[in-house]
C-alpha cells in the first residue's frame, strides 16, 4: 500500500488566498472540501494554508501526508444511498504559529491572501486581556487575528485593496458580530492608531455564518477497508454525512469573490443569517429534542428505527410538517425543502444515532428549540400543538423512571437538581401535581409555564394517558 503524498499522487499547485485557523475534522470535511469542488466546478483556483489555533494540534500529521487526505461522505441523497471518497488536495500547507511564527506572520504579506476562515470551537472567540501585540504569537485566536490584520495594514501602507473577508465557524449565533466585537477591543487595548480601525472597517469584512454538517470524523471502525479501497495509507481520512449547509450574512459582492453557488453548493449568502438559525433550531433540533424520548419509551433506540417505525415516523412528521414549520417565516417551500432534507439525514443508514445521546439536558434543549414554536402556534392557531405537548410529557414520563414498552429498566440521567425535582414530584403519585410543579420550574423555564392557556391541563392528560396505555397508543390518540 502507498503511502500518500505528492510524489503518489496529484497535488496541483493553486495561489495560497485563504488562511484557515483550525485542521480540525469538521474544517477539513465542510470548509476544504467546498474549497475543493470551488476549485473543480468554478474555478475558483485558490490553496488553504492552516494555521492549528493553539500550540498542540495535528498539523505534523498533515504535513506528513503534504496536506493531503480523503473525505468519506455517506448518506442519503433523494433517496439514493452515498458512500464516496474524494481526495482533498487544497491545502498548500500546514503552520504551528508557535513554533514558526515568521512564517505565520508572513503569510499577510502574500498580495493574493483574500479569506480568514476559523472554526477554534466555541470558546475559541474570546477577549483575553493578557494578549499583547508583541506576542510571538498572542493566546488568543481574536489576538492573533489582530495581530495579522495589523501586520498586513501596515506592509501594504493602509492599502484599500488588501483588507480580508473573514468568515468565522464557529458554533456561536453571530458568530462574526462576537469576532469584530472582540477584534475592536483588542484594538483598544493595544492602542492601535485610528488609521489602522478604519482601514478594518472600510475594507475588511467579518460576516456571520451558519454551518451545519454532521463530521462523525476518523473512521476507526471501517478505516482497513477504506485503505485496501483507497490503495492509499491515508490516516486522515475524515468521514461527514452527504449533507451540508453554509449561510454567511455577507452582500452579494462577497459571494461573487466566494463562488460557492456556481459550483452546485449549498451555500447562501443572505442579508440576516437569523431566520435560518431559526429553521435548523426549530426543524431540525426541535424534532430530534421530542422525538428521542417518545421513541425511547417506545422501545426504539435509533433515530433512524424511529422515523422508519409506522407510529412514531408519523408522530416525527406531524411534529416536523404539521407544528414546528407553521411557525417559521422563510418560504414554504424553503421549509419543505430543509425538513425532507432533516428527514434524509435521520434516517442516515450510516449512522446508528442513539436517541438516549440526545437526551441529557433535555429540559434546557426543550425550552430553547420547542418551547418558542409551541407559544407561536398557539398564538397562530388557538390551540396548542398536541405533538409538541406529548413531547414535553414524554420527557417528564422518562424522569420518572420504571420500565419502558419492552421491559427494559429506564435509568434516567441528568443534572442532580433535575432528577431530585422529578424525583419529589413523582413521588406526590399526582400527574397533575407533577405537570403543574414541573411547570413552575422558574430555573428550568425562566417563567412559569402554567400561565400558558391549557398547557397543564394537556400535560397531565399526556401524562394520564402514558401510564394508562403506554407511548405508543397514546401517540396514536393524536395521529
Amino acid at each position: 500500500m502507498r503511502a500518500l503524498n505528492k510524489h503518489t499522487a496529484t497535488k496541483v499547485q493553486r495561489p495560497e488566498r485563504i488562511i484557515q485557523f483550525g485542521e480540525g475534522n469538521f474544517l477539513r470535511a465542510f470548509v476544504d472540501w467546498i474549497v475543493f469542488n470551488m476549485n473543480e466546478k468554478a474555478g475558483f483556483n485558490s490553496s488553504v494554508v492552516i494555521v492549528q489555533p493553539i500550540e498542540k494540534g495535528m498539523i505534523d500529521a498533515l504535513n506528513a501526508q503534504d496536506c493531503l487526505y480523503h473525505v468519506n461522505l455517506q448518506g442519503l441523497d433523494k433517496g439514493e444511498v452515498v458512500n464516496s471518497l474524494t481526495q482533498i488536495d487544497v491545502v498548500s500547507r500546514a503552520l504551528n504559529p508557535y513554533s514558526q511564527y515568521e512564517s505565520f506572520i508572513s503569510l499577510v504579506e502574500q498580495p493574493e491572501m483574500r479569506f480568514v476562515i476559523s472554526n477554534t470551537t466555541e470558546a475559541g472567540i474570546a477577549f483575553d486581556p493578557k494578549c499583547k501585540l508583541e506576542d510571538t504569537p498572542p493566546a488568543s485566536y481574536p489576538a492573533k487575528l489582530t495581530q495579522l490584520l495589523y501586520h498586513r495594514y501596515k506592509h501594504f501602507n493602509g492599502a484599500p485593496d488588501k483588507g480580508l473577508i473573514i468568515f468565522p465557524c464557529e458554533l456561536i449565533f453571530l458568530n462574526g458580530h462576537k469576532l469584530k466585537e472582540t477584534i475592536y477591543q483588542y484594538i483598544d487595548l493595544w492602542q492601535l492608531e485610528e488609521g489602522f480601525k478604519q482601514w478594518f472597517e472600510q475594507s475588511c469584512g467579518v460576516y456571520a455564518t451558519l454551518v451545519d454538517r454532521i463530521v462523525p470524523g476518523f473512521p476507526r471502525k471501517e478505516i482497513d477497508s477504506i485503505k485496501k479501497k483507497l490503495q492509499y495509507d491515508d490516516n486522515l481520512v475524515v468521514q461527514g454525512e452527504i449533507f451540508h449547509l453554509w449561510v454567511i450574512e455577507a452582500p452579494q459582492e462577497v459571494a461573487k469573490e466566494f463562488p460557492a453557488d456556481q459550483a452546485g453548493l449549498n451555500v447562501l449568502f443572505v442579508p440576516s443569517e437569523e431566520p435560518y438559525h431559526e429553521r435548523k433550531v426549530t426543524l431540525l433540533n426541535g424534532p430530534h429534542t421530542v422525538l428521542s424520548p417518545v421513541a425511547y419509551l417506545s422501545g426504539i433506540d435509533i433515530v433512524r428505527d424511529a422515523c422508519q417505525h409506522e407510529v412514531v415516523g408519523k408522530y416525527i412528521r406531524k411534529v416536523m410538517f404539521d407544528e414546528l414549520m407553521e411557525t417559521l417565516n422563510l418560504p414554504k417551500d424553503e421549509l419543505m425543502k430543509f425538513a425532507e432534507d432533516v428527514l434524509e439525514r435521520f434516517n442516515n443508514p450510516f449512522v446508528d444515532h442513539q436517541v438516549t445521546s440526545i437526551m441529557l439536558n433535555s429540559f434546557p434543549k426543550y425550552q430553547t428549540r420547542d418551547l418558542p414554536g409551541l407559544k407561536t402556534y398557539l398564538q397562530r392557531k388557538g390551540k396548542l400543538p398536541e405533538g409538541l405537548v406529548l413531547g414535553l410529557a414524554a420527557i417528564i414520563t422518562y424522569y420518572k423512571g420504571g420500565k419502558r414498552a419492552d421491559g427494559a429498566d429506564i435509568i434516567p440521567n441528568d443534572a442532580p437538581e433535575i432528577m431530585q425535582l422529578l424525583s419529589t414530584l413523582w413521588a406526590t403519585g399526582c400527574t397533575h401535581k407533577v405537570a403543574e410543579g414541573v411547570l413552575a420550574a422558574q430555573s428550568i423555564w425562566g417563567e412559569d409555564l402554567n400561565a400558558i392557556s391549557g398547557l397543564t391541563d394537556a400535560v397531565t392528560a399526556c401524562l394520564d394517558s402514558i401510564q394508562e396505555k403506554g407511548m405508543l397508543e397514546t401517540v396514536k390518540t393524536i395521529l
